[in-house]
């Protein structure tokens, strides 16, 4: 363990003489990269059921570097797990491969021209909202569904835009059986009409998937309703804006597929997306809407895991910084549900202080299964709904303060049974800036619930001396109340350093089991007491 720790200190050290993009010569491109290296040291902890890995050490670490001469580019990143943090399905993943901490290097090479571009390796890309395809990479999640293979496209002027894309798709440490392609079309009607005033875009798509290790004497597919080992998807979005007014629209049609590798039977899928929004002056408002019936589209049919996903289906709901505001994030239903969230914003400015002003913003969102065989009761039930209004006010240069009150109703089986947990949550933020270098920000948190775990308490307190220093300290209490909960403790506490393009944090705590979310999509996180190591750099 302490070999593996020195190696992340070392890295951190090399890392740090990497301040600028490197030329290569008047005519020889540039090099350009990142490092980024996350590890932890595991504690037994008497206070918490879950015991320390073997080996008591995890280290996620990813180098990555690109040239770029010209239109020409390239690029290449190796990722390193010694071993994979804990709740990082990867990990299960490396168990059973040759080179057991090192996943297949990703890597690209691209020419872009005026009018078209080719690019032939690891592809990252999206197709409309994700919906029907979405591949990127979220470390935070250990999620990586890129294609390697070859992407083409090329642009009209301003009326039309086309790609296409083919390839295998990546699925954790390795590329799947499965070979995925498909092309995006793009018109500017406003521009082909004459349209000025704003945009008017008709869009369409098509994706899919031949899962390459299928068989026709596969029972158990065949069981289930997948008599074929070819899968297709296809959307058509109409887009508009018009003086700060926007419309987004969307439509999928999917084939019979298993939504997820648990399915009992294979079912043809759909999904519908409205976005609204509009902006005037200090007032902006925001309203989503969707329906997901069957839309979870899997990599592989013989694999597993959250990354096991071809398309994006985030949670749309607000998704919060505060600690007891996210202790149980909505989890998106794909094989029914329908629902949307809607967003109010108004600024008030004084006239005569530029640094006093009021910020006030509302927030309501709401999911409902979609089909009534969902729920043992037989009707729909009510997955989320979070009712929440956040005021922020600068009072002057030096101090603003902003307070957040969230009503939380979740069900915890999916819709299956009827029944919801309540949460009102209370938040208090106060920053005070002492001069230009120094600020200190501390946070109150209270949850209250007569369900589930009970009541919360939490607070951070956080100094900041710029450019380089972070100190913070943080706390998380379960209560309970009426014989519910637990009466844990989770504290943590650190510090970080910038210096140019290097940041490096050492941490030490006890964290909660739970969800750990990124952009709306979410995984689960096993409770674990220790140090924590987490260094950035670029060059």
């Amino acid at each position: 363990m302490k070999r593996h720790l020195l190696c992340a200190i070392a890295l951190f050290v090399a890392s740090a003489t990497a301040t600028a993009q490197i030329q290569l010569g008047e005519k020889g491109g540039s090099l350009s990269g990142s490092i980024e290296s996350n590890s932890i040291i595991y504690l037994n902890d008497k206070g918490l059921s879950t015991p320390a890995p073997e080996g008591y050490f995890g280290s996620n670490n990813y180098l990555k570097v690109d040239y770029t001469n010209g239109r020409f580019s390239a690029g290449l990143q190796f990722d390193i797990y010694s071993p994979a943090l804990q709740g990082y399905e990867i990990g299960e993943y490396l168990a059973g491969a040759k080179f057991k901490r090192i996943a297949y290097p990703m890597k690209y090479f691209k020419w872009q021209d005026k009018n078209y571009s080719v690019m032939l390796g690891d592809i990252f890309d999206q197709f409309g909202n994700g919906l029907i395809l979405r591949t990127f990479e979220d470390r935070q999640l250990g999620f990586n569904n890129s294609i390697e293979g070859l992407r083409a496209t090329y642009n009209f002027n301003r009326y039309l835009a086309i790609k296409v894309l083919y390839g295998r798709p990546r699925l954790y440490n390795t590329y799947a059986g499965s070979w995925s392609g498909g092309a995006d079309l793009s018109v500017s009607l406003g521009d082909i009409i004459g349209f000025k005033q704003g945009g008017l875009y008709l869009e369409a798509s098509y994706v899919n998937r031949y899962e390459g290790l299928y068989k026709q004497a596969d029972a158990d597919l065949v069981g289930r309703g997948m008599t074929s080992p070819l899968l297709n998807m296809a959307s058509g979005r109409l887009n508009f804006d018009i003086a700060g007014l926007t419309f987004r629209s969307e439509y999928v049609y999917k084939g019979k597929d298993l939504s997820t590798a648990a399915a009992s039977e294979a079912k043809r899928g759909q999904a519908a997306y409205a976005e609204l929004g509009y902006s005037y002056k200090r007032f902006s408002f925001s309203a989503t809407a969707r329906m997901l019936d069957n839309m979870g589209t899997l990599i592989s049919l013989y694999g597993t895991g959250t990354g096991n996903a071809l398309n994006y289906l985030p949670a749309l709901t607000r998704q919060y910084t505060y600690m007891l505001a996210n202790l149980n994030p909505y989890q998106v239903n794909a094989e029914g549900e329908f629902g949307g969230q809607a967003d109010v914003y108004y600024t008030y400015r004084s006239k005569s202080d530029r640094y006093r002003y009021w910020n006030f913003h509302a927030n309501y969102s709401t999911y409902y299964t979609l089909h009534k065989a969902q729920s043992k009761s037989g009707q729909r039930e009510r997955l989320w709904q979070d009712i929440n209004f956040d005021i922020e006010r600068q009072w002057s240069k030096r101090l603003k303060t902003t307070i957040l009150y969230s009503f939380q109703e979740w069900n915890p089986y999916h819709g299956y049974h009827h029944r919801t947990y309540v949460s009102n949550i209370f938040v208090a933020d106060v920053q005070y800036k002492f001069d230009r270098k120094k600020s200190l920000r501390v946070e109150a948190q209270y949850l209250l619930s007569g369900e589930y775990e009970g009541d919360w308490v939490a607070a951070l307190v956080e100094f900041n001396l710029a450019p380089h220093w972070s100190i913070y300290a943080s706390d998380m209490y379960n209560i309970g109340r009426d014989g519910l909960g637990t009466k844990k403790n989770y504290y943590n506490a650190g510090f970080s350093y910038t210096y140019n393009r290097t940041r490096i944090q050492l941490s030490y705590g006890r964290n909660r089991a739970g969800y750990i979310c990124s952009g709306g999509v979410c995984r689960y996180q096993p409770e674990y007491t220790g140090f924590n190591l987490a260094i950035t750099s670029s060059f």
